[in-house]
């Protein structure tokens, strides 16, 4: 697979100039970019943001009703969404006054024996929000700052920058389109994004510009162990991806992890939009920048 990638991304590179390579990618950005300006302007969020960050209850019953029987049941509520978990199922309600939080915890606790209820308020929620955007954002500055330390030139820094971001943006629409909510979990999964994409990137500048050979020969040689690097790290998410979502494909008895999903989807969506973003944008700034006439004898050699 890793081989087949390869050649076709070499073959397309060397078949195309800087704007067609460029043109794909930054397509797709703008693309995330407006389903994201869309959701913001009409829920006050980017993406669908989860009980961590809005408020709300979750409680976790032992019972044999299914998932369905309990949603209908609690149809009265806020609730948002119910799920298997083993021999429990949990489900998951917005936020409520304190009369109508104090009604569903008699009627479950009346209902069923063995019950856990977790409760995070609405303003605990927005400090979340903040934190977990400050994380984001140190992180993103402090990638940024090492890696213009490394280079010590603005373009093929920015163009690492670039890709970084894009994967990030593509990753968050490709949330918001497909209903996964943004959760402690889904964060991490953000945060991982950054530093898959500074690796394939770095491991790119750093091969055409301090390596000896033609442009495209230190390209394609950077190409053939990027793409092993990410294929490899895909694999192993596919995997988790499907022991998550259908484990019981593997166990009969076994139930949806649906975080362990969420992470895996979020992180597949990023290293391919990674992908793309490496050897077609990051690639075309560079190709750009090192071929200028100032610098054709610098970097060609």
């Amino acid at each position: 697979m890793a081989t087949g990638l390869t050649v076709f991304l070499d073959n397309f590179v060397k078949n195309h100039d800087n704007r067609q390579l460029l043109a794909i990618p930054l397509a797709v950005l703008a693309v995330s970019l407006a389903v994201l300006l869309v959701s913001f302007a009409s829920s006050g969020s980017p993406v669908t943001l989860g009980m961590e960050f809005q408020g709300g209850t979750q409680i976790s019953v032992e019972t044999t009703d299914s998932p369905a029987v309990l949603e209908e049941m609690y149809s009265s509520y806020p609730i948002k969404d119910a799920r298997q978990a083993g021999s429990r199922v949990i489900m998951q309600f917005g936020i409520m006054d304190n009369e109508e939080q104090r009604q569903l915890e008699d009627d479950v606790m009346g209902r069923y024996s063995n019950v856990e209820i977790k409760q995070i308020g609405p303003v605990y929620g927005q400090e979340l929000q903040v934190q977990a955007l400050r994380a984001v954002l140190i992180s993103f500055i402090g990638m940024s700052i090492v890696v213009f330390l490394i280079f010590r030139s603005i373009i093929p820094s920015f163009a690492v920058v670039l890709s970084a971001f894009s994967d990030i943006m593509i990753a968050a629409a490709f949330m918001r389109i497909v209903g996964i909510e943004l959760s402690l979990g889904t964060v991490a999964a953000l945060l991982m994004l950054i530093g898959y994409s500074v690796d394939s990137d770095i491991l790119l500048t750093n091969r055409v510009l301090k390596r000896r050979g033609t442009v495209m020969e230190k390209i394609s040689r950077a190409m053939q162990t990027g793409i092993t690097m990410t294929t490899t790290t895909l694999a192993a998410l596919v995997v988790m991806y499907v022991v998550s979502t259908f484990p019981y494909l593997v166990i009969p008895s076994f139930t949806q992890i649906t975080l362990l999903s969420q992470i895996s989807s979020v992180l597949l969506v990023g290293l391919l939009a990674d992908i793309m973003n490496t050897w077609l944008l990051n690639t075309g700034i560079l190709r750009w920048y090192v071929t200028k006439p100032e610098f054709r004898g610098r970097y060609n050699r």
